[in-house]
């Protein structure tokens, strides 16, 4: 008797096998795409710069070589770079997350703001009553509620009235700017901040250290912590899957029966308590008390770095300790070549047009391109 056979013979398992290789290296191709567009507007920002420069009388070569030494040259000015890359992570989240529901919102500067302000007002009552290991919790509760509630609000105009969430988060941060200086100049001041008008103290006591064997501060770490968690949220979870449908084509998503409303004011909370949690280390590990050096422009740097990231929380932070570097070598820069402190800022600014412009380049190259091939024969 001639024994069966059980091979499979079907010419469908090598065709699945085609197709999963070519869908493969089509994705490969689409995100070489994502990392090659961001690069050529750097790489063009730079020359342009440097023609800027040139015209000017100073040499690009020695602006370069400065900017490296000042962000990354030595161990204290990459400590230096990380320090003031901690509140553009947190900062950038807060106008990545809503991207991916399709909402622009730039309220990340006014929320920090507010929230700052916040965690030293609370903070107020409590100084000398309780511990450290109590006040700092609630600080930082204050914080991120505030700011959550605070780009919540623009999330909300949004889904219930139509408002623009780019206008109104603009808008709210005029506001919250405006707030803080109504109160750190009166009710809140500190009669001893003659020359700049502060609140009171919340005391060395009470300050977050910092990270063991570095200068610092652990809003760093609270930054790339968020940025996995975050990661993890919009990309494996259905409340991520949910948002990025609805940023995808929201009529879609309600003829589907998501809750765009609820999603699109999740998102924008979610915003919120990002730049609330930067707003608390700028006071708790930064300046002790809250005064006009928390309009930083954090929140408008932070768009600049979403962007280049492409909304994506884990590419925020190498974007984020890159910018964090150019503005950490913006004092050395001014020394050694007499340029402006500000001079950095003209570069961010350059880069942010030449990156804008450059949205116009995805799709057009063939090598990054690919179609799938579904013919079964």
């Amino acid at each position: 008797m001639q024994k069966s056979t059980t091979a499979d013979t079907s010419p469908s398992a090598p065709i699945e096998t085609v197709e999963f290789a070519s869908d493969l290296g089509i994705r490969l191709r689409r995100s070489a795409e994502y990392v090659a567009v961001p690069l050529f507007a750097l790489v063009t920002s730079g020359a342009l710069f440097a023609v800027f420069l040139a015209l000017i009388g100073k040499p690009p070569a020695d602006f370069y070589s400065l900017l490296w030494r000042g962000g990354f040259g030595t161990a204290f000015s990459l400590q230096n770079t990380l320090q003031r890359a901690a509140p553009l992570i947190l900062t950038a989240l807060a106008m990545a997350i809503p991207a991916r529901i399709g909402l622009i919102m730039i309220g990340g500067e006014g929320a920090l703001v507010l929230s700052g302000f916040s965690a030293a007002a609370v903070a107020l009552p409590l100084i000398g009553v309780a511990p450290k290991f109590v006040l700092l919790p609630v600080m930082a509760a204050a914080a991120i509620v505030v700011g959550a509630l605070w780009v919540g609000l623009a999330g909300y105009l949004r889904h219930a009235r139509g408002v623009n969430e780019t206008i109104s988060s603009l808008l709210l941060t005029y506001i919250a700017i405006a707030i803080m200086n109504f109160f750190v100049e009166g009710a809140l001041r500190d009669p001893g901040s003659a020359n700049k008008p502060s609140t009171f103290p919340i005391g060395d006591a009470n300050m977050i250290g910092t990270i063991p064997g570095t200068d610092v501060h652990w809003g760093l770490a609270a930054g790339i912590v968020l940025c996995i968690a975050l990661h993890f949220l919009m990309s494996r979870t259905t409340f991520g899957f949910a948002a990025r449908i609805t940023g995808g084509n929201p009529r879609a998503a309600l003829a589907q029966g998501l809750p765009v409303g609820k999603l699109i004011v999740a998102c924008s909370m979610i915003a919120g308590a990002c730049a609330g949690v930067a707003g608390f280390f700028e006071i708790a590990a930064i300046h002790g008390r809250a005064n006009a050096s928390l309009a930083a422009g954090y929140g408008f740097t932070g768009i600049l770095v979403a962007f280049l990231a492409r909304h994506n929380p884990i590419a925020i932070i190498p974007v984020a300790i890159m910018f964090g570097g150019i503005a950490a070598a913006g004092g050395l820069i001014q020394r050694r070549m007499g340029l402006p402190d500000a001079s950095v800022l003209v570069l961010q600014g350059l880069i942010f047009v030449v990156l804008l412009i450059s949205e116009t380049l995805y799709g057009r190259f063939a090598i990054f391109s690919g179609e799938r091939s579904t013919s079964r024969t």
